[in-house]
């Protein structure tokens, strides 16, 4: 008599590649890309998340949370055989499996520095610290292989051989994370300011001295000005980084007329920035806030309306890292 044993092929070698964001973080979202041969599956990708923030901030920051997956290799036996002259034990050897290891989100909120209450007032700095997201290690799982012999019986009848192969996964390591902390330095408050921190740059111009009241037509009288603007992004600003262009206005009025009318001023500006000053068309991006982000009370203390303060709301900033 012979009895035959078939392994399955669940029993191979399989493997877990994980690729996750590692190293110094820097404006542009970072990539991870996670895949699993083996018999775990991966989380979704993670990867460093900058949000936007208007000129004169820096944007909340955030690392995701990673997990390098528990998993398992099952047990395995090689069944005993009992026939006439054959008495042959099993052979076994027990599951080995580890714990998924999990590093939680760091994060930091958007900082802005405080708004000026009139020209030639001092605007302080301000700091974003650096975010750290430690590395994740899983060693190695191993199990052995199993070997039962070939055995006859004094009749010549014999069972064969029987082998399991050992199952290895390999080791998985996910690198640390790291965002550099970042800054905005003081300045003094006018109808144009720039803002210059260790790794963007933002600029400010007050739209009164762009456009006249309620209009998105750039005055002429504004041309020279932006010339110098133009000037400025192409030295300030590496070729080929993108360009944000937000446009905002007062409180006074309809919402969804102020908010049209900062699309439209905002779009004008890259328009002018793309056809006059220079600057490739596809790095600029437009966009409006309307009256949603004012650096200024629109009204005074007492609730009374504040010219000077919708004045300096109703603004352009155009801002990019550098």
């Amino acid at each position: 008599m012979q009895r035959t044993t078939r392994i399955s092929a669940a029993l191979l070698a399989a493997a877990l590649v994980l690729t996750a964001c590692g190293g110094e973080a820097g404006d542009g979202p970072s990539r991870t890309s996670a895949a699993s041969t083996g018999p775990s599956a991966a989380k979704p990708a993670q990867c460093v998340e900058h949000r936007p923030a208007p000129g004169g901030c820096l944007g909340a920051v955030s690392i995701p949370a990673t997990t390098i997956p528990g998993t398992a290799i099952p047990a395995a036996r090689i069944p005993g055989v009992k026939a006439p002259g054959i008495d042959v034990d099993p052979v076994e050897t027990g599951a080995v499996s580890t714990e998924a290891i999990t590093q939680g989100e760091v994060s930091q909120e958007e900082v802005c520095q405080t708004k000026p209450s009139a020209e030639g007032k001092y605007v302080s700095s301000v700091y974003r610290s650096s975010l750290y997201r430690s590395s994740l290690y899983r060693s190695s799982l191993y199990r052995t292989s199993l070997y039962r012999s070939r055995t006859c019986n004094d009749n010549g009848e014999c069972v064969p051989e029987v082998r399991v192969p050992a199952v290895r996964l390999p080791a998985v390591r996910i690198p640390a994370v790291r965002v550099p902390s970042a800054s905005l330095t003081s300045y003094v408050a006018g109808s144009g300011q720039v803002f210059k921190g260790e790794d963007q740059i933002a600029y400010n111009i007050e739209t009164d001295v762009l456009f006249d009241f309620g209009k998105a037509d750039v005055k002429a009288a504004a041309e020279a000005d932006l010339t110098k603007l133009a000037a400025s992004i192409r030295n300030e600003i590496p070729s080929g980084a993108p360009i944000k262009v937000e446009g905002h206005t007062d409180g006074k009025g309809d919402p969804a007329s102020n908010q049209a009318l900062s699309e439209r001023r905002a779009q004008a500006i890259a328009d002018w920035l793309a056809t006059k000053g220079g600057i490739a068309r596809s790095r600029l991006k437009a966009t409006g806030y309307g009256e949603t982000k004012p650096a200024h009370p629109n009204t005074g203390p007492d609730g009374s309306d504040d010219p000077e303060g919708r004045a300096k709301n109703r603004r352009v900033v155009i801002s990019a890292a550098r």
